[in-house]
């Protein structure tokens, strides 16, 4: 089944973990704006960067955005 990436899921797995954007950003050495254009949407997250953030806040990486069926 192939998929759409819907809208970036960042933030909500954050807020989950207790953790910030700004934490987020300096645990992976990352420019704070950059986890905040994730969070906003304005870039979509390469996959290796994607499963380190997934790593780094103890999510799947699946769920890092919504995921909508393309048929």
């Amino acid at each position: 089944m192939k998929f759409e990436l819907g809208r970036c899921l960042l933030n909500e797995r954050l807020v989950e973990s207790g953790k910030s954007a700004e934490w987020l950003a300096k645990d992976l050495l990352f420019k704070p704006e950059r986890v905040y254009d994730f969070i906003e949407n304005k870039r979509v997250m390469p996959l290796k960067m994607a499963i380190s953030i997934a790593d780094s806040i103890g999510c799947d990486v699946r769920d890092l955005y919504e995921l909508i069926p393309n048929e």
